[in-house]
């Protein structure tokens, strides 16, 4: 037999890697990138369905009532894959005021929302005593919210335009009431990804080392992946090994979330990823990622439909209702659900919904 028929068997042939899946063994990165070229869908499923009620025994799907806020569009960053960001001076550029800032939380509290996501761009004109003052005054106006703010790129900014270390800025930041930290523009850690969709943003230990940091301190956070832009299958691994060795040293990821890179209107341009695709990365994610409790699901990008096909490719979380989102319908995905319909596809899939908050307790 030639060397490529082997290697083609190989990759069909996901015996192995299931009796490691069935008896808890660790799955490698050679293992992973094996999952993410198979053909076989149904046994990516069965895999990542026997971890999820593994990690998850009981028959339910938990969701979030939260919003999307984003306070600022002006960013000097451009990233290629961005369609929301406006560069300083534009026309189109804005900053939410103070009253515009509080009738959106209002209207997530008057609908029983506790997440606030809260996140902008890189805005010279904003220093750490914004955010500080920002953050305190939500709080006080607002105490049964949940802060989830900013982004890395942001952390990052803020501090070094306040002379801090990123800890110190951090640890600011949480006293005025941030309470967990994205995992926004996490992309694929990839350098040589990095340097051709955002050249201007952090490198991949930049990005690990303020999750790093946060997870030190006592912030919890979430892990992202933007796949389907410029990276290889092998980099999408090497995304998720990164991830895996962190929560190996910190455990502080509550959940993994990988949504796929949306072109319309960007710089970068390209081709949309498949539901298909999505499926494969999502079930991958979950039997590799086995130090990760929850996975997400994107109906943002993929749609009520394939946001409930993933609940049998071992995702047990549908995410926040996403009251308002700017930065990825910006790029051409305009799906949006009221609690109700959320609910419905959850019971469609066989699972109870059940509401939670951010740290995934019951709320």
């Amino acid at each position: 037999m030639s060397t490529i028929l082997r290697d083609i068997q190989r990759t069909d042939d996901l015996s192995d890697i299931s009796e490691k899946v069935e008896t808890g063994e660790r799955l490698s990165a050679e293992d992973a990138l094996r999952l993410l070229k198979s053909p076989d869908l149904a046994e990516l499923s069965r895999l990542a369905d026997l971890v999820r009620w593994r990690k998850h025994p009981e028959p339910v799907v938990t969701y979030i009532c939260g919003r999307n806020i984003n306070y600022t569009n002006v960013c000097w960053v451009r990233c290629k894959f961005c369609n929301f960001y406006r560069p300083p001076g534009s026309p189109e550029g804005y900053v939410l005021s103070k009253n515009e800032l509080y009738d959106k939380i209002q209207e997530l509290v008057d609908l029983g929302g506790i997440e606030l996501l809260l996140q902008g761009g890189l805005n010279s004109q904003l220093k750490l005593d914004y955010y500080i003052d920002m953050f305190s005054q939500i709080k006080e106006r607002f105490p049964t919210t949940h802060l989830h703010a900013l982004s890395v790129a942001e952390v990052r900014y803020i501090a070094k335009m306040a002379r801090i270390s990123v800890k110190e800025c951090l640890t600011r930041l949480r006293e005025a009431g941030m309470d967990t930290l994205p995992g926004a523009g996490g992309e694929i850690l990839v350098d040589r990804v990095r340097k051709i969709i955002s050249p201007r943003k952090d490198t991949a230990d930049e990005w690990l080392g303020v999750m790093r940091d946060a997870h030190e301190i006592g912030l919890r956070t979430s892990a992202t992946m933007m796949y389907g832009s410029v990276e290889t299958l092998e980099e999408r691994v090497e995304h998720l090994v990164r991830v895996r060795e962190l929560q190996d040293d910190t455990g502080g990821f509550t959940a993994f979330i990988a949504w796929n890179y949306q072109p319309d209107g960007t710089e970068l341009g390209g081709t949309r990823a498949t539901p298909y695709e999505y499926l494969q990365t999502i079930a991958t994610a979950r039997v590799f990622l086995d130090n990760v409790d929850n996975i997400q699901a994107s109906w943002v990008t993929q749609g009520p439909k394939i946001g409930g096909v993933s609940l049998a490719y071992g995702v047990n979380d549908f995410g926040s209702t996403m009251l308002e989102e700017n930065v990825v319908s910006a790029a051409g995905a305009c799906y949006a659900m009221p609690i109700e319909e959320i609910e419905r596809i959850i019971r469609d899939a066989g699972y109870e919904p059940r509401r939670r908050t951010t740290l995934y307790k019951d709320a």
